[in-house]
């Protein structure tokens, strides 16, 4: 019997781990039929209406039913974006002018995407939430099933286009073992969410769609390669070598550290308390994202509201690290409550920090009730602000809260001229938090969210590693530690290198952290520093990939 033919795909690996099975691709969206006259207007408008109105209440029942806070965030603003009023406004314009409702859907739809895409920011992040809303409102008004997962019967790997948040969020890790798509990013919502369920993944994989239905694949989210063709006897054992490798790392424990017992501080990332799993494997709160309080609000929470939130997280690690993140929002992310005027380039306008110098009692509330939240619980939090550029804006900020007793002061490190200049900045504050996501962006002139840069956003850029470096090497010089709060803390390959930098600590999300803390188990520091001297003389990511990854295995 002849082997099977065997192609070797590769693209970003952005949710560690490996998994085989039979691949399946994702239903495409409804066909939109010939165009139709119109014969009765408001009967057309009407039910074009309707169309919009079950996308937006089918995605307000799944993010109702979603446990996971930054995937209801996610589904709840794509809910928004369906019931906008200027986008049924738009439809009905359209059915005015004589298109039928599924035309005049798929035209308003069109128009709003591209609109999103030219504003840039945290709205062109939003514009491929637009195909997943206009998919789900032609298909009800077309009477049609909606745009969904395949069912075969057993479980499989999924491929995808790409993956809208709703249908992410529904994923069965029993079920989907492993997502390959041909498009997103590292820091796309695909990838922010698949590794919030643990399943492999790999995103910006060209020809993952070209697989034939039913194809014995294997997908290793850590190396970014998929491998279509194999039989089933080597599907079986990836599949019994990635169960040995889950049962491992279940059963290890205690706190981060290298082979040689260097400390390395593994924290959570957490919207709230109920993002804290029972038996947490972090060791403290690496960043904790207050603007979930603040969310679809159309006033501020009040005293009592943000104090009570603090508190509860504070309580739940009360002798261990915290770290609050200050509201992280803007015109790039619009509040209603903040009332911020629109702009031209809203991802370099005014988000983070910079919303308090137009409402600096935004942040003194925030502030003053972090400093109750410490009192009462008889904590110490650390407070971080988001989006500090220079040496002045980190004096104010530590300024104001140290004014209120927090004494534990810092800030992230997103933007280039942050990272130039991070010997200044913990001149005036006692720790840096490294954002990756953001700094790649930055660094990069790439839209998290554009799909054909997302090599550019890869977090072994050796470029970013150097930004990365120089800040860790203001730390060591400072006395003070610095942490990466970004994605490329849950990349357990990358935290040697990260380490080898000079990180102190790494936060992710609670189902990355034993993958990382088993790599660290494995490398001395020494091991680590040879991974980062790799990494940095590399001439692009995947030469730096392949560099640690061949030093590792040795």
């Amino acid at each position: 019997m002849p082997e099977p033919a065997l192609d070797v795909l590769r693209g970003l690996g952005i949710s560690p781990g490996r998994a085989a099975g039979r691949l399946y691709k994702m239903a495409g969206p409804p066909l939109l039929p010939a165009p139709a006259p119109v014969a009765d207007t408001g009967a057309e408008t009407a039910l074009a209406v309707r169309g919009l109105e079950s996308a937006a209440g089918e995605l307000t029942a799944r993010a109702e039913g979603v446990a996971d806070p930054a995937a209801r965030e996610i589904l709840e603003a794509q809910a928004m974006i369906a019931a906008d009023p200027l986008l049924r406004e738009s439809v009905e314009q359209r059915v005015a002018a004589g298109s039928d409702a599924a035309h005049a859907i798929d035209a308003a739809c069109a128009e709003h995407r591209e609109a999103l895409l030219a504003a840039g920011g945290y709205f062109a992040e939003r514009a491929s939430d637009l195909d997943d809303i206009k998919n789900r409102a032609v298909a009800a008004v077309l009477g049609l099933p909606m745009p969904g997962l395949p069912s075969p019967g057993h479980p499989f790997v999924l491929a995808a286009d790409d993956l809208a948040p709703a249908d992410t969020v529904n994923l069965d890790p029993g079920v989907v073992l492993a997502l390959v798509t041909e498009k997103g990013g590292p820091t796309s919502h695909t990838a922010i969410l698949a590794r919030a369920l643990g399943i492999p993944a790999v995103v910006a994989c060209p020809g993952a769609l070209s697989i034939a239905e039913g194809t014995w694949s294997s997908v290793d989210g850590g190396t970014g390669e998929v491998h279509a063709g194999i039989d089933e006897r080597t599907a079986a054992e990836v599949e019994r070598s990635a169960r040995a490798d889950r049962d491992r790392l279940a059963t290890a424990t205690g706190p981060g550290r290298t082979a040689d017992g260097h400390p390395v501080k593994l924290l959570l990332n957490i919207g709230s308390v109920a993002d804290i799993p029972a038996g947490s494997p972090g060791e403290g709160v690496g960043l904790f994202r207050s603007e979930f309080l603040f969310l679809d609000r159309r006033t501020a929470p009040t005293h009592q509201e943000q104090t009570g939130a603090y508190e509860a997280v504070l309580r739940a690690f009360p002798e261990a690290t915290v770290v609050v993140r200050t509201l992280d929002a803007g015109t790039d992310k619009p509040l209603p409550f903040l009332g911020l005027p629109e702009e031209l380039n809203p991802a370099l306008g005014v988000r983070g920090l910079r919303v308090s110098r137009r409402s600096p009692e935004v942040l003194d509330a925030q502030l003053d009730a972090l400093a109750e939240a410490a009192r009462v619980s008889g904590t110490s939090p650390w407070v971080m602000a988001p989006m500090v550029t220079t040496p002045g804006e980190a004096a104010d900020f530590a300024r104001r809260a140290r004014a209120r007793g927090l004494a534990d002061v810092g800030v992230m490190v997103e933007v280039p001229a942050a990272a130039l200049h991070a010997h200044r900045l913990l001149d005036e504050v006692d720790f840096l938090s490294i954002g990756t996501n953001d700094l790649s962006q930055y660094t990069f002139a790439s839209d998290r969210q554009h799909g054909e840069l997302a090599d550019l956003l890869d977090p072994w850029q050796p470029a970013l590693l150097q930004l990365i470096a120089q800040c860790a090497e203001a730390g060591r010089a400072a006395g003070k530690p610095v942490g990466v709060c970004g994605e490329a803390a849950a990349d357990p390959l990358l935290a040697t290198v990260l380490v080898g930098l000079g990180v102190t600590s790494l936060s992710m999300s609670a189902r990355s952290v034993p993958a990382v803390r088993d790599s660290l188990a494995r490398h001395t520091l020494d091991q680590c520093r040879e991974h980062a001297r790799l990494a940095l003389a590399a001439a692009d990511p995947d030469g730096a990939r392949t560099a640690v990854r061949e030093a590792a295995a040795a």
